[in-house]
């Protein structure tokens, strides 16, 4: 028998906020998470500006053991996951923690800890000096790893990745683990902190990034016809899904229901999407054919919309081609405020999803001052500040260089 997966926990830290209720507010209000990278001197950069987190303290939330244990992404899903379970009223003691599992997602893992292993290395006499921790550092599924030894939860634990579209499908994942009834809740969402030299300069040199050092609060600026690549951001998103009877029975808040996920591959390209947009096509139809609604009922959709030239392009003709001409369907891109949190940008742009069911309002597109003419008309795209607008179901699309592809649907819930 097929479950229903509600929404009970969520936790976020975000360029815009290291909140649900903070990134939220700031979302509706068109707020913008870039600026000068500070992490490092960029200067040498071609970009030298990012969307990094304001006033985290690693202090603030571990000890100094912990802090040499875990690499930044490692304790930025901590936080957020620990909001979550907060968000949840989560008493694990009073649970079946077999039954209760984590899949966490993260693109690059503990890429600063290596960067800064080789450099020490590198610089010094040659002799080895590398921290006892480093492998564990760097390891992309620590991250999962560390939250079930947080809580004791001895349920299914592992991190998918699929580069930037890494934690819809560790959504996706949790969702069909609970729909099948193999666990009854799970602890979701992905974790990034590439805001490091090494992936400063490795996406620079595959012209993914923007180059608007002059104005880096309006660089982001997706759909544009002026977009000239992403920025960088950083942080987490953290989502409990919940067997729908499990939570009514421990007296959870639900947020929403999820109702679909669809995963596909462009099969196209080793960093560009298919200029068709085969591979978005199928994972929105698959998407919506297990929800089991027709593309009318959409009201919504969080667009992965990096502000690439070809990418945003891609995933429009996409749109055209599941759609058709609608202008009742509401599309904004709301990396133009957080920047792209590359393997989290799945589950921080999923929290943006479910808050609009909640509120009723869809987030902003920023920056953007003349959207493509080829598709201005066929789609509301509310610029600049939120809109409100009555909403029932809502769909995350994220893409991942290698072609993945991963959307997900949400339904509000009455």
């Amino acid at each position: 028998m097929i479950k229903r997966v509600v929404i009970t926990g969520l936790g976020a830290l975000t360029p815009i906020g290291n909140d649900v209720d903070s990134f939220w507010n700031n979302l509706k209000e068109g707020k913008s998470g870039a600026g000068p990278i500070t992490k490092f001197d960029a200067s040498k950069f071609k970009t030298n500006f990012a969307c990094e987190l304001k006033d985290f303290d690693a202090k603030a939330h571990f000890d100094v053991k912990e802090i040499r244990k875990y690499d930044p992404f490692s304790q930025y899903a901590l936080v957020a996951v620990r909001q979550a379970v907060a968000d949840g009223n989560i008493d694990f003691s009073t649970l079946n923690r077999d039954r209760i599992g984590v899949i966490w997602g993260s693109g690059n893992g503990g890429i600063q800890t290596f960067q800064d292993q080789m450099i020490e290395y590198c610089e010094g006499d040659g002799t080895p000096r590398f921290t006892p921790f480093f492998i564990p550092r760097i390891l992309v599924d620590l991250a999962a790893g560390i939250i079930s030894m947080e809580y004791g939860l001895r349920g299914v634990n592992y991190c998918p990745v699929s580069a930037c579209a890494t934690s819809n499908t560790a959504l996706i994942d949790a969702f069909n683990y609970i729909r099948w009834g193999k666990a009854n809740m799970i602890i979701s969402g992905g974790s990034e902190a590439a805001i490091t030299q090494a992936a400063m300069g490795g996406f620079s040199s595959a012209q993914a990034l923007s180059k608007r050092n002059d104005d880096p609060t309006t660089a982001s600026r997706p759909f544009d016809v002026n977009r000239d690549g992403f920025v960088m951001g950083e942080g987490a998103g953290a989502i409990i899904l919940e067997e729908y009877e499990h939570a009514k029975a421990r007296g959870a808040k639900i947020y929403a229901e999820v109702v679909g996920g669809g995963m596909a591959a462009d099969a196209y390209h080793l960093t560009g999407t298919h200029p068709e947009g085969d591979g978005a096509v199928l994972g929105m139809e698959e998407a919506m054919r297990e929800a089991e609604i027709t593309p009318e009922q959409i009201d919504y959709i969080n667009m992965h919309a990096t502000s690439t030239p070809q990418g945003d392009k891609s995933e429009l003709i996409a749109a055209k081609r599941v759609f058709g001409e609608r202008k009742s369907l509401s599309i904004s891109g709301t990396k133009s405020m957080t920047g792209h949190l590359l393997g989290a940008a799945g589950a921080v742009e999923a929290i943006a999803c479910i808050k609009a069911l909640q509120d009723n309002i869809v987030p902003p597109t920023i920056n953007t001052e003349e959207i493509d003419p080829e598709f201005a008309d066929l789609f509301d795209f509310p610029l600049a500040k939120g809109k409100a607008k009555n909403l029932t179901y809502a769909m995350s699309n994220t893409f991942g260089f290698g072609g993945h592809i991963a959307s997900v649907i949400f339904k509000k819930y009455e």
